[in-house]
């Protein structure tokens, strides 16, 4: 398979050997302030409303949807099945986002599907590397069961083949490759990566823009982002997605988090500005990494697509909720 280029595409965010956050780094936060962010978030009581985890129907799964089917399995997670094939975004089932098995956010809810319970997966997208969007363990199991070609941001090639992955592909920004019938994009993010205290930005985080390649639909996984101007470029050049995959959870304190994650309100005004045609909220509800509760999210979000009179096309989905173009 060959990587293209778009005639517009640029390295700006390249930084050396690492990448930077064209739009506007996270804002320049002493350690002091920093730390005392994190002591405070750890002692932090809250009064979590969980969303409703429904049952997934595996004889839906096994069979192939007439256009495009997707179902939430929590957080940035997400089955993608076509009548060509089925994908997994950034699988994450582990019990804790984080190195260590004893401490860091820990999982709220439960996937909505088991990894034994997936059909055959043929490819798998990741956005960046940060625990809540990587973990090996997923990646393994998924990859020893089915195999799948994975496409991923630059420099995350490395950690996917040592967790075992084969198949791997990596994209920069503005580059494409055309798989199964359907032309995978990879699309700018306003975010950072790392995994560790020496890595930051020593891989790229990224979106990605899928569209069959007869025209017959279109879908947008946004990954993880703060707002910026580059969904409307993805929209200026790629077209309006049917479908735009967006996240709308950890915006809070926006001091810290502003350069790297949308809150409710920018996640509409970037839907509205993709010219999508459906909504689908995604990066919440599973692993408490904000100060905002966990159900306040989908709340700003219905009030904020009320005043974009945008209410009609968000769906908001259970964890193991269905949404599917006939």
């Amino acid at each position: 398979m060959q990587i293209h280029r778009h005639p517009w595409y640029h390295q700006r965010h390249h930084n050396g050997s690492r990448f930077r956050n064209i739009w506007a780094p996270p804002r320049d936060v002493s350690f002091l302030k920093a730390a005392r962010f994190f002591v405070d978030f750890a002692f932090q009581q809250k009064d979590n409303v969980l969303p409703p985890v429904q049952a997934v129907d595996p004889e839906m799964l096994a069979a192939p949807p007439a256009r495009l089917r997707l179902t939430w399995i929590g957080h940035a997670s997400t089955l993608v099945q076509t009548p060509a094939f089925s994908l997994l975004t950034d699988p994450v089932f582990g019990q804790r986002a984080s190195p260590l098995s004893f401490t860091g956010p820990a999982r709220k809810t439960p996937p909505a599907l088991r990894l034994a319970a997936l059909p055959s997966i043929d490819l798998v997208l990741l956005s960046h590397d940060h625990y809540d969007h990587l973990d090996f363990e997923s990646l393994r199991s998924t990859v020893r069961r089915h195999d799948p070609l994975l496409l991923a941001p630059l420099g995350v090639g490395r950690l996917v083949r040592s967790a075992g992955a084969r198949r791997v592909l990596e994209l920069d920004w503005w580059q494409y490759v055309d798989v199964e019938g359907w032309r995978f994009h990879c699309t700018p993010a306003r975010h950072f990566s790392g995994r560790g205290l020496t890595n930051r930005d020593a891989t790229l985080w990224a979106g990605w823009f899928l569209e069959a390649l007869d025209g017959s639909q279109t879908l947008y996984f946004a990954g993880d982002s703060g707002y910026a101007e580059h969904f409307t470029a993805i929209h200026e050049r790629l077209g309006a997605p049917e479908v735009a995959l967006l996240p709308i959870g950890a915006y809070r304190p926006r001091w810290f988090m502003e350069s790297v994650h949308v809150d409710p309100a920018q996640a509409v005004q970037a839907f509205v500005d993709l010219q999508a045609a459906h909504f689908i909220p995604i990066h919440w509800g599973t692993f408490d990494l904000a100060e905002e509760p966990l159900q306040e999210p989908p709340q700003l979000l219905k009030q904020a697509a009320a005043e974009q009179n945008v209410a009609d096309c968000v769906h908001l989905l259970d964890i193991g909720g269905v949404f599917s173009l006939a």
